[in-house]
């Protein structure tokens, strides 16, 4: 048998003179990242260069990758370390987003819901106000100087509790101020088809941030969102357009008080992305969140229907996002805030506060969600998961729980290192680590285990897609474009960052 050769061309490599840093083939170019979120662009005979330790005082880019910590040869330690610090700060934030399931009785019939909703009638699977009250105690133990209720809908319609939501945010506001001292912040996630004019009035007059569900025309919404009452989507866009007039009304700032919405993509929108685009700018919606079907929240029989691969959701991501910038560059302000949320890693120092593109995860230590009896998880994938007969997540009772209690429960801590990037395979490696993450819940779910394997995480490939189609817009350096991206990168989510990609009501 014949023997052949393959000949390896060994790369000149100067190991002392050069920092940590990852990198990956972007639009012809060679993007170099770090772990402080820094990064740069280098042709391949500048990184040829660096790799070899030509790059010095003199080089044209040796300013820039010694600023960024790509080069050791007078690297400021110490601004490195407060970047890194900066980046990495939410290991240290305390629990402040409280995911609160007022009820799960609800007034829909949604395709994606793998949760069965109680019936919308009677008070059957309303949480109590006694339960929420130790909601409250447990909340304000936490270390966090600012905290967030957010009133959850998957599963349950929170305004069908009303008088219970009522309840707890007003003895949240009165124990705070008689001792905790801290921010509060409250939002709910609702369907609009339990709001009613009083409901909607009391919202407003105590500061409660309110987000939607959207999915597109009426067609698309209805056909996703079953309402035996008529039109979900009639619903929908009459206290979208009720809440922003009375927030003009009421002289609040518009970049603040505007109502938000979320969209479940399922399998029939796939080659709907302009006309769902164009009914959020016809609703006068600011933002939209373009994000796939949650795993963990589809019944199983229902994915072949509603479900989709990787390669076409992305396909369906790339044509909508490309024609949202095209929007924007018309003049039409709409934020797309998955891209957002990348944005904010990759242009600033800051991190959106999403728990799953977190490393470590957040779940169970920046957030945790309670169960309408209160029974606590360490995210709302795990509550859910809870409700289809898998208790696995449970971390105890709000009647017997305490907050060091919950960040030291064990499986807290086995969700912290499942997620740790730095020691996963191809993960560690990988360009796009400093700016991604990953739920371990979801992997369970979709996997068997916290850990998952990359080639099968539908999470991998969505996150490090959508990171190189932004780099690949940064290096084409248009100055319409980047003007754009920078100004999405300003923008936080408003009604809880952890929420952005997760499913809505």
């Amino acid at each position: 048998m014949e023997q052949r050769s393959v000949a390896v061309v060994q790369p000149e490599l100067a190991e002392d003179n050069l920092g940590f840093f990852r990198w990956g083939s972007i639009a012809g170019k060679v993007l170099v990242t770090t772990d402080s979120g820094d990064w740069v662009f280098l042709t391949e005979s500048a990184f040829e260069d660096l790799l070899a330790g030509r790059v010095v005082a003199g080089h044209a880019r040796f300013e820039e990758v010694q600023r960024k910590g790509i080069i050791r040869d007078g690297l400021d330690l110490d601004a490195f370390a407060e970047r890194m610090g900066r980046r990495n700060r939410h290991v240290r934030s305390g629990l402040h987003v409280h995911v609160v399931m007022l009820t799960s009785r609800c007034n829909q019939g949604c395709a994606s819901c793998r949760v069965a909703g109680a019936p919308a009638a009677g008070t059957n699977g309303d949480m109590r106000p006694e339960t929420a009250e130790k909601i409250v105690d447990l909340a304000l133990q936490s270390t966090a100087p600012s905290i967030t209720f957010e009133f959850q809908g998957q599963g349950g319609e929170p305004l069908l509790n009303l008088d219970v939501l009522r309840h707890l945010v007003d003895l949240a506001r009165v124990r705070n101020q008689q001792a905790a001292g801290k921010t509060l912040t409250f939002s709910v996630l609702s369907n609009f088809t339990g709001m009613t004019v009083e409901a909607a009035e009391w919202l407003i007059a105590n500061d409660v941030l309110v987000c939607t569900s959207l999915d597109g025309p009426a067609h698309v919404h209805d056909a996703n969102r079953e309402w035996k009452h008529g039109s979900a989507h009639a619903q929908v866009v009459h206290w979208i357009d009720y809440l922003n007039r009375r927030y003009v009304e009421l002289g609040r700032d518009p970049r603040v008080w505007n109502i938000d919405a979320l969209l479940t993509t399922t399998r029939p929108m796939l080659h709907a992305w302009r006309d769902v685009v164009d009914e959020y700018v016809t609703r006068g919606m600011r933002s939209i969140t373009l994000r796939p079907l949650n795993p963990s929240a589809v019944p199983r029989d229902r994915w072949a229907a509603l479900g989709y691969t990787a390669a076409e959701y992305l396909d369906f991501y790339r044509h909508a996002l490309d024609y949202i910038l095209e929007l924007n560059r018309r003049g039409v302000e709409l934020v797309e805030r998955t891209a957002s949320i990348f944005l904010i890693k990759i242009l600033t120092a800051d991190d959106a506060g999403v728990v799953d593109l977190q490393s470590p995860s957040g779940a169970g230590t920046a957030q945790i969600a309670y169960d309408c009896d209160g029974r606590i998880f360490p995210d709302d994938d795990a509550r859910r998961l809870d409700a289809s007969g898998d208790p696995f997540f449970e971390l105890g009772d709000v009647r017997n729980q305490t907050v060091s209690g919950l960040v030291q429960h064990p499986t807290v801590r086995a969700i912290a290192a499942a997620s740790l990037l730095d020691a996963q395979p191809m993960c560690a490696e990988c360009w796009n680590k400093p700016f991604c993450g990953f739920s371990p819940v979801r992997n369970f779910v979709t996997q068997g285990d916290l850990f998952g394997q990359r080639p099968r995480c539908f999470e991998c490939r969505e996150h490090k897609t959508v990171s190189a189609r932004l780099f690949e817009l940064l290096a084409a350096d248009g100055a319409a474009t980047s003007e754009i991206l920078k100004r999405w990168a300003s923008t936080r989510p408003r009604v809880g960052g952890e929420r952005a990609l997760k499913d809505a009501p």
